[in-house]
């Protein structure tokens, strides 16, 4: 009698087949630590509002009915800032400031001192200060030393009255010529050469200048006292009128009245604010666990990469506040997450995103950030599926004008009719229309930096997959005129290695350019490798040394590995070399030696690995090994015999622990040695001879 599985044995079962794949790359303790450090600064900025803002604020919901308490007049801070501002251009007081006069003083004694110079001088074209009459040179000529003491005495007094009474740099020179002439008086009546000769010095020496200066004091008290004057705007205030209803968007007005009736705290709300920061603090984690996940090739700058981003969003949030639009915030991180790491690592990111918004939206309130989040998960599932750069643009443009779309379709539902909350704050279809265009520039330019990303943190995407796979690229070139014969071996296994990672859900585009680039080692000693010979000569048997032979294997993984260091692969597409052949062992050099020396370290004769870390690795692997075989295989053998000869290879590397990270299944194992039989029949199907016809002679 059959028995049924215990509910413990399901529970490890359930257990096992959701285990997270385990990691292949090990981050180091620096790694992690910084990456601990961006998370906590991520959840510092995500949780400052609950800190050192109001529990209250206007353009948030509010969380209840408010009713006033009392009468009350509660000054309207809106409006009297308004007034306030219209006030500050147009009143300012203006004080007298001594340097200012000091200099200008001294200024009037070089002038004195100048025009003395002059009236000394024998030569009657020298210039002065002043442009003189002949009258006025003639008594600046004759005037004794006393004259020109007290008249000198006069031109101080003169200009301290002027300066006292302050002076602005604005007055025509004639007019400031005629109030110095006005002070000059004593000196005779105003055709007098003395009074004329005085009021041009004075006018020249002070023209174009003040000695006044603006304070801010004053000014500051004159508008309050202007203020007062005109009266204080008022909001009134009666018993039981109501303030705020639950839900409704609090109005500065609202605001106003709930802070004269105590109603807004501002003190820091420290429940709130640690589970804000546990909360983004948690989701950091989770979301970089979740691309772990997904990427078990995910590297420390990867997930850098992503927290910079969300870092640079989050402050944003807080910068522009509530103006920040979800879709110019969401939607370009999105896409360049997904395009880099993933349609999973890009709707990872954009619901940590959302969830960590801190405020509230204007505009379509939260169908707006529905709407950036649609659009976003549509940018993240179709960005990892495109193939060139120009579906990338096509993105760029569509997704604004989808966003446009449903943001107008929003305006049009019955949700926003009447008193609900997406109606009061619905936008007009100008704003949206920006909006878009802001969107679509902020995607160019996100698209525009992908190849730098690409480069800086090594992000592969499909773009950067079809580009390497050119066979015109330079190492590739290469390849196949200096190992021609390892060229056509590597582009037999991408043919298998395609069909099986279509059968199994690999990434194809992965696994054919890490084909193409897995035996690129060969190029450092392409003649040592048996499908590069075109005689009956091995370098080998003239070695005749197993140890020898097996490092120079070796060496075409590390000299491998060098090269795609040297033209600067990605770290996928360069897992290839090493995991193609695992910590495989090599057989024929080891049974070569065993003949030699019986104790002979089998060590010695194993690659040095990893063995596959990934579903692509495998299969190339698999794909490697049965090449040879299948094309050994005449073409009349039968389908069950090649798929006999194919499980043999694959069992071998199964019993060798070759795929036991690979997280390849029993099942995908057995489509994978189907697929293979696929293609070798495709490639090895019969033709019809055709005959030659004979070399035709023609009469001379």
């Amino acid at each position: 009698m059959a028995r049924l599985p215990s509910l413990s044995s399901l529970w490890r079962s359930w257990l096992r087949s959701e285990t997270p794949r385990h990691p292949v790359l090990r981050w180091t303790r620096p790694q992690r630590a910084g990456l601990l450090v961006v998370c906590i600064v991520i959840a510092i900025i995500s949780s400052w509002p609950w800190l050192v803002e109001p529990s209250l604020r206007p353009g948030i919901p509010a969380p209840t009915d408010e009713l006033a308490p009392k009468n009350a007049h509660v000054v309207d801070r809106e409006a009297l800032a308004q007034q306030r501002s219209q006030l500050v251009p147009k009143t300012f007081v203006q004080v007298i400031d001594p340097q200012e006069t000091n200099r200008l003083m001294e200024r009037l004694e070089r002038q004195l001192v100048e025009l003395e110079r002059v009236a000394s001088s024998n030569d009657a074209g020298r210039i002065g200060p002043v442009n003189l009459t002949p009258e006025e040179q003639r008594w600046l000529s004759a005037r004794t030393l006393k004259e020109r003491r007290n008249w000198d005495m006069v031109m101080r007094r003169a200009a301290h009255r002027m300066l006292s009474q302050g002076l602005v740099n604005t007055l025509p020179p004639d007019q400031l010529r005629q109030a110095a002439s006005l002070q000059l008086d004593d000196l005779g009546n105003p055709g007098a050469a003395a009074r004329s000769t005085g009021s041009k010095l004075l006018s020249h020496t002070l023209k174009s200048r003040s000695n006044l200066r603006i304070d801010a004091v004053l000014s500051q008290r004159r508008i309050e006292e202007l203020i007062t004057k005109q009266g204080i705007p008022t909001i009134e205030v009666h018993r039981g009128d109501l303030i705020t209803r639950k839900g409704e968007p609090i109005s500065s007005q609202a605001f106003d009245v709930l802070d004269y009736f105590g109603l807004v705290s501002r003190k820091p709300r420290l429940g709130a604010w640690v589970g804000r920061f546990t909360e983004a603090l948690a989701g950091c984690g989770v979301m970089l666990l979740l691309m772990r996940h997904e990427r078990p090739s995910l590297e420390a700058r990867h997930g850098l990469l992503a927290l910079a981003l969300l870092l640079m969003v989050q402050a944003a949030k807080i910068w522009f506040g509530a103006a920040l639009s979800p879709l110019a915030a969401i939607v370009p991180p999105t896409l360049l997450i997904a395009q880099g790491l993933g349609s999973t690592c890009g709707l990872a990111w954009m619901a940590l995103a959302s969830l960590l918004w801190p405020g509230p939206v204007y505009g379509l309130g939260e169908g707006r950030l529905i709407v950036a989040c649609a659009i976003a998960a549509i940018a993240a599932l179709q960005a990892s599926r495109q193939r060139s750069r120009a579906e990338l643009l096509q993105m760029a443009v569509l997704l604004p004008l989808g966003a446009l779309l449903a943001e107008w379709l929003l305006l049009q539902s019955p949700f926003t009719d009447g008193n609900t909350t997406w109606g009061m704050l619905a936008t007009n279809p100008g704003e949206l229309l920006s909006e878009a265009l802001l969107v679509g520039l902020l995607l160019m330019v996100a698209i525009l930096l992908i190849p730098i990303l690409e480069s800086s943190f090594g992000l592969l995407t499909r773009a950067r997959l079809m580009e390497l796979a050119d066979q015109e690229r330079p190492l590739l070139r290469r390849l196949s005129s200096e190992a021609p014969g390892t060229f056509e071996h590597t582009l037999m296994i991408c043919s298998l290695a395609e069909e099986g990672a279509r059968v199994t859900g690999a990434d194809i585009d992965l696994i054919r350019t890490g084909a193409l680039y897995h035996d690129v080692g060969k190029l450092h000693a392409p003649e040592w490798f048996i499908e590069n010979q075109t005689t009956e000569l091995n370098p080998h048997d003239e070695l005749d040394d197993p140890q020898a032979s097996a490092r120079i294997l070796q060496a075409h993984v590390d000299e491998g590995l060098k090269l795609a260091r040297r033209h600067r692969l990605p770290r996928p597409v360069a897992d290839f070399i090493p995991e193609h052949q695992g910590t495989m062992r090599m057989g024929f050099f080891f049974n070569k030696a065993q003949e030699l020396d019986p104790s002979v370290p089998e060590q010695l004769f194993r690659y040095r690995g990893p063995v596959p870390r990934s579903r692509e690795t495998a299969i190339l692997m698999l794909a490697d090994g049965c090449e040879a075989a299948l094309r050994s295989l005449p073409p009349d053998t039968s389908d069950a015999k090649a798929r006999e000869t194919v499980r043999k290879i694959v069992e071998v590397r199964q019993l060798d622990g070759q795929l036991r990270k690979s997280n390849l299944s029993r099942a995908e194992v057995e489509l994978v040695v189907r697929a293979f039989v696929r293609v070798w029949r495709r490639m090895r199907h019969r033709r019809i001879p055709y005959p030659i016809p004979a070399r035709s002679r023609f009469p001379r």
